[in-house]
């Protein structure tokens, strides 16, 4: 055989690798960052990495990415690729180490208490968690035992190995050591798929990985809770165990984390709720809230405060009812998707659902009359009061309640407006969370989920819409797949507040199904009927939720606009009595939330109760004041501000 162009003849290609007289240079091209490289075989990427790192930098190395997919250190790399390595401080490496340290803590509780079964462990927000079926029940005394055992098992330096095998080889094994839940996994797995083993010391789990290269890369860890779960999320089944754990890359950051915990729980919004008498919740109305006139004083404030940017803003406020009949929640879709969160109360032979959102009864009030293209947008707000049946124990004060009030609005509008309301909706709402004394927001690009409602070619099109309004406004974003609502794809707006902690706040989804499900149209320019585009949109979600963020994120000392108390003017003895009740009544005249407490105790015993209440402006009392018309003024944190005259204090409430 005569090759092309007279060149010399041409080894059949299968000879090549079948002959051992012949041989191959097989060159595999390796891409890392900007930099390319060639090797002549096969090698693990860590290999790889020895070649194109720094002895300094691979020490940080914990995985590697081939094409952009996670793959452990000693996964083989046979062809051209694109490389890149896992650190441990990164968020993926965070990750990986979290997940690990969670089959570690299944090892060390394996070692000791032989009878427990395996469940699922996988790595959560700054943590990880591993469910266990062990009848006997683990105790908080049971923690530091295993906490030490997985402190042994690091120190072993145990070999992490991965290994593939058959669904029915997998079955087999865990059936032989007695790990039924583990069973139950792989069933759900189809027949023709390969289940991934990690091995370490005797322990074997089933899992995808990627994981650390061995035990010894860990060690920055503590557990930190027990609690209760169902198997498979469900009540209807068994009840196990939880162990909560967080994990860091260094000993520092989990130090600076667990500091961070303990000055979380100092303001815990429970706590300060008592602290400041803003409300409280009973047994005899699980997720309802009772407020006090303290709490209420910051709700009305907030709400006022929303009420007027939503005018400014050219929203319209309305209200709608709190039943509505099944067949609405049908034809709009939500019954399927949230009927076993709805409380449900029947009434001549009808079905009624307390809303758990308020967008329906929004396109009632849009269908009645003729709506012009003119006329859009039309921009619908309403502080809706939602309820939600959300399991008890899922309940967490004001976080997760089941009765709750949202700073709604739906923008009806066409689709070529949806952009122009999507810019005008981000100013609005980072000028709002700056105000409120947020300034480091995330965005995240929420997309399409496997339930859903609407045509691929409709999500397309919202998906690229919101994408363009963040990509023309120059914010960085983050992408959520598949964490968009059942009826449209959304921007969710993340606060981080002053501990790091972030909490999903705001919202943008754009909806090109419910309004046409539920027969809303307008008279477009050519005068055919469209279904308007139906943008959901809140700032704050949840009040309730929100003033929990508020009180954690000051630790109480809210702004003096929004203190439930303003200021307190006290008495040192009888002789002020009335002189204090004149200046509290005088202060109380213009408009601020000013109380006088003339109560027969020592004025050193009042200052802490009403520091401790977190009362911005401490105001005293005594002869000499009385003499001078004056008032002795200190803060909260106990500066001592002076003398002022009722006019002057006045002017510094003011500003």
């Amino acid at each position: 055989m005569v090759g092309v162009g007279g060149s010399k003849p041409l080894v059949p290609t299968i000879f090549l690798y079948l002959n051992p007289l012949f041989s191959v240079n097989i060159m595999i091209a390796i891409a890392y960052k900007d930099k390319k490289t060639q090797i002549d075989r096969p090698m693990s990427a860590i290999e790889i990495g020895k070649l194109v790192l720094s002895k300094e930098e691979i020490k940080g190395v914990i995985t590697a990415k081939v094409d952009d997919k996670p793959v452990d250190l000693s996964f083989i790399v046979s062809k051209d690729a694109a490389l890149d390595f896992i650190k441990k401080e990164d968020q993926e490496g965070l990750e990986i180490i979290r997940h690990s340290t969670a089959h570690l803590m299944a090892e060390a509780v394996k070692q000791l208490f032989p009878q427990a079964k395996i469940t699922i462990g996988p790595n959560v927000e700054d943590g990880f968690y591993y469910d266990f079926y062990y009848p006997d029940g683990f105790s908080e005394s049971d923690l530091p035992k295993i906490e030490a055992k997985m402190r042994e098992i690091v120190k072993e330096n145990q070999k992490i190995e991965r290994k593939v095998v058959s669904r029915d080889e997998a079955l087999k094994f865990f059936a032989s050591i007695g790990e039924t839940y583990k069973v139950q996994l792989i069933e759900a797995i189809p027949k023709d798929e390969e289940v991934t083993f990690y091995k370490q010391g005797d322990f074997i789990d089933v899992c995808r990985g990627p994981h650390v290269s061995s035990t010894g890369k860990l060690g920055a860890f503590k557990l930190t809770k027990l609690a209760g779960a169902y198997w498979r999320g469900d009540s209807k089944n068994e009840v196990l165990q939880r162990i909560y754990g967080t994990a860091w890359a260094t000993k520092e950051d989990l130090e600076n984390y667990l500091k961070r915990i303990e000055e979380a729980k100092q303001r815990d919004h429970r706590l300060l709720g008592k602290k400041m008498d803003l409300f409280h919740m009973q047994e005899e109305a699980p997720g309802m809230i009772f407020w006090h006139p303290n709490g209420w004083n910051i709700y009305k404030e907030i709400k006022n405060y929303l009420g007027n940017k939503l005018q400014k803003f050219g929203y319209q406020e309305i209200a709608t009812p709190m039943l509505l009949d099944r067949t609405l929640w049908e034809k709009s879709g939500h019954w399927d998707k949230y009927s076993e969160i709805m409380f449900v109360t029947e009434s001549e032979n009808h079905l009624f659902a307390i809303k758990p959102m308020n967008c329906p009864g929004h396109i009632q009030i849009f269908k009645q009359g003729i709506k012009s293209y003119r006329d859009l947008p039309i921009r619908y707000a309403e502080f809706g009061s939602c309820h939600r049946n959300e399991y008890s124990g899922t309940l967490h004060g004001l976080f997760r309640v089941r009765g709750f009030v949202q700073d709604d609005g739906h923008i009806l509008c066409t689709e070529n407006q949806i952009a122009e309301e999507a810019f005008n909706y981000i100013d609005q709402l980072l000028s709002v969370y700056r105000e409120l004394g947020f300034d480091d927001v995330i965005m995240r690009l929420s997309t399409r989920p496997e339930s859903r409602v609407g045509s691929d070619e409709v999500w397309d099109k919202a998906e690229k819409a919101l994408e363009d309004v963040l990509n023309v406004k120059g914010i960085k974003w983050q992408l959520d797949p598949g964490a968009g609502a059942f009826y449209g794809p959304k921007i969710d707006c993340h606060l981080k507040d002053t501990l790091g902690r972030v909490w999903q706040c705001g919202t943008l989804q754009v909806d090109f199904s419910m309004p046409e499900r539920l027969g809303a149209h307008y008279i477009a320019e050519d005068g055919s009927k469209k279904p308007p585009v139906m943008l959901h949109r809140a700032m704050l979600g949840s009040i309730e939720r929100f003033i929990g963020i508020l009180l954690e994120n000051s630790a109480g000392d809210l702004p003096i606009w929004l203190a439930p108390v303003q200021a307190v003017v006290m008495n040192i003895t009888d002789n002020q009595i009335s002189y204090v009740n004149e200046m509290a009544a005088k202060l109380q005249s213009y408009g601020f939330r000013v109380s006088a407490d003339i109560r027969n105790e020592k004025i050193g015993f009042k200052i802490r109760e009403h520091s401790i209440e977190r009362v911005p402006y401490l105001v005293v009392a005594g002869d000499q004041e009385v003499t001078a018309r004056e008032l002795s003024v200190r803060t909260r944190e106990g500066k001592d501000l002076g003398k002022f005259t009722i006019e002057n204090f006045i002017v510094l409430l003011q500003k």
